[in-house]
């Protein structure tokens, strides 16, 4: 009898004990899987939060979608949260083309140009002379607002993880044309993504 219950403990730790090692193996097989993915380049799409200027009140987020190894075309869409007063950048929408000079596929060095459309506004106010008294008076107030189009430069670095997490820092403005608020549009970030 006491035979018999060793033999079935026996059995079945051998059971779980081969379960155990076959779910790692299964799972570093996915794990080498879904890095080689991120490092050979056959994640082809990229999502990106703008943390820089998430903190100055002006939100953006990216989509990038690459064709190359070394070119990449997206999309940033950006809005303020902070008032009129503070702010008179309140929305923008801007595509992009980027050339990559990096060893990995869509890393490293990179160049870009990019078109925006641009939503200003402006809070102004009409002042007048009262010459009885001496005094300022303001007369009229109301928001002036101006969307345009421009077209700008940026250049920066991504820097890409084994498992497909990505980051950035990059440096850029463009001009606006038209009648604008501000003649020109920032082009700045520090950024957290994911690669799929």
């Amino acid at each position: 009898m006491i035979c018999k219950i060793k033999i079935i403990s026996s059995i079945a730790l051998l059971i779980v004990s081969m379960n155990v090692v076959g779910q790692n193996s299964k799972r570093s097989y996915v794990d080498e899987t879904s890095q080689n993915k991120a490092l050979n380049g056959t994640d082809n799409n990229e999502i990106r939060v703008n943390l820089l200027t998430s903190l100055i009140g002006f939100p953006e987020l990216n989509y990038e979608r690459f064709f190359a190894d070394n070119m990449g075309v997206g999309l940033a869409v950006a809005f303020s949260v902070d008032k009129i007063e503070n702010m008179s950048l309140r929305s923008m929408v801007l595509p992009y083309y980027r050339l990559y000079f990096g060893s990995k596929k869509a890393s490293g060095f990179f160049i870009e140009g990019n078109m925006a459309m641009v939503n200003e506004k402006q809070k102004n106010a009409d002042l007048y002379f009262d010459y009885s008294n001496g005094n300022y008076y303001y007369s009229d107030i109301y928001t002036k607002s101006s969307t345009n189009f421009g077209f700008g430069l940026a250049t920066g670095v991504k820097f890409l993880t084994r498992n497909g997490f990505v980051g950035e820092i990059y440096l850029g403005a463009g001009r606006l044309f038209g009648e604008p608020i501000d003649d020109a549009y920032p082009r700045l970030g520090i950024t957290l993504g994911k690669r799929f």
